[in-house]
């Protein structure tokens, strides 16, 4: 063997050592093929929605549905997404009731179910929205891998950075993926329509 042909064996060997290496890394933060983020992105939860009334993750058994983290003082992204769901909702008619959105609030201090439900009445009826306490807050947070910080501003005021993403899960409350609401809504819903 020639030094050059050695040279290039040796390359060659390197980059596959450092190929199983990236993933034995990638295999240790996701688990095995096939778990995935879907085993490490939801699972159970107990709020309270918009109605004053307990809700967990078995109420939506049974149908792929739509969550959103985010609160009623939001001035853009959380209006916009929810806008956004509940055309996805007209579009998909009267198959809308085979599905659910939530818009669970990373501000429980503000948001009580009163004022979700005023909030939600500018949307889609089938969107629904649910609170709970700090320590509720911090475990479905947690579930979700949900980043929420609360980020004073002038006087008393104050305002909530969170997770702007929108999660799309399956029949058994299990994580699907991102859902991209960043397209007509028809198209949104055939996709949608993918895990009835």
């Amino acid at each position: 063997m020639t030094a050059r042909a050695t040279r290039l064996a040796l390359v060659f060997a390197a980059f596959l050592a450092g190929l199983v290496l990236c993933l034995a890394v990638i295999l240790m933060l996701v688990g095995p093929p096939g778990a995935g983020m879907q085993s490490s992105i939801g699972g159970p939860f107990r709020l309270v929605d918009q109605d004053g009334k307990t809700i967990t993750e078995r109420d939506f058994a049974g149908k792929p549905f739509l969550i959103f983290f985010g609160f009623t003082h939001c001035p853009d992204v959380c209006p916009t997404a929810l806008f956004d769901i509940s055309e996805v909702m007209r579009a998909l008619g009267p198959d809308a009731d085979k599905t659910a959105a939530l818009f669970v609030s990373v501000d429980p201090e503000r948001d009580t179910p009163a004022v979700l439900k005023d909030y939600l009445s500018s949307f889609d009826p089938h969107v629904r929205g649910a609170t709970t306490d700090a320590d509720g807050l911090a475990a479905i947070a947690k579930t979700f891998r949900v980043y929420f910080k609360k980020v004073p501003t002038e006087g008393d005021d104050y305002t909530m950075d969170h997770t702007a993403l929108i999660y799309l899960m399956d029949k058994r409350g299990g994580f699907v993926a991102p859902f991209n609401l960043k397209r007509n809504p028809e198209a949104a819903a055939n996709d949608l329509r993918k895990y009835f």
